[in-house]
């Protein structure tokens, strides 16, 4: 979500003349968020977060990506008013198929990382330099020289995820960055490692 809409959201418990989201029905709701009222949004997040959160929760079983598409199903929501159609369902009901596209993306994402992981990972063999396996060296002497071409944090999230062997929420914790910001640096950081393996030959 936007930093500004993102502040709205999470500001709207004290907003001092945001309507409480009680005294919205669920048409009203609707129209208002239609229209572009912001108190609309910040009504409808107050409303639906929770189930949204949960739903989210329960299928990436991770509460730091269940809180990422929390913030992305609200900015499609947002983003995607003017497509709401009353007559087709529900407000909750929209919201709630927002997110289950948002949790399907979730897990394509998720995915396609471990899928660049794994061809990478495969070609390092890092845990044993594999003698007699002159291909194996070949690999991880390019991963290295390839990590080394990479910016700063690309190269400090996936020394730590090759070298260390931590998790993406344990690089998080680690570094202080936000989960979204080591996913972000691990998959172009993967990308490219990937397309070079590729070349050489190799995954």
């Amino acid at each position: 979500m936007s930093q500004q809409h993102h502040v709205t959201l999470a500001s709207a418990a004290v907003s001092p003349w945001a309507p409480a989201e009680e005294s919205y029905a669920d048409e009203e709701l609707a129209r208002g968020l239609v229209a572009g009222d912001e108190a609309c949004l910040e009504a409808a997040y107050h409303r639906w977060s929770t189930l949204v959160r949960t739903l989210a929760w329960r299928s990436l079983g991770d509460r730091g990506e269940a809180e990422d598409v929390t913030q992305q199903v609200f900015l499609g929501v947002w983003r995607g008013r003017a497509g709401f159609r009353p007559e087709r369902g529900t407000i909750g009901g929209w919201i709630v198929g927002i997110t289950r596209r948002k949790i399907a993306d979730a897990l394509t994402a998720r995915t396609r990382r471990a899928d660049l992981l794994a061809a990478a990972g495969s070609s390092l063999a890092l845990a044993d330099p594999a003698a007699g396996h002159p291909e194996s060296t070949l690999g991880r002497v390019i991963v290295r020289q390839e990590l080394a071409k990479l910016p700063s944090a690309q190269q400090k999230v996936l020394k730590l995820a090759f070298y260390a062997d931590l998790t993406q929420p344990q690089i998080a914790a680690c570094t202080g960055w936000p989960l979204g910001t080591v996913k972000s640096h691990a998959r172009r950081g993967l990308h490219r490692l990937h397309l070079r393996l590729r070349e050489e030959g190799f995954g």
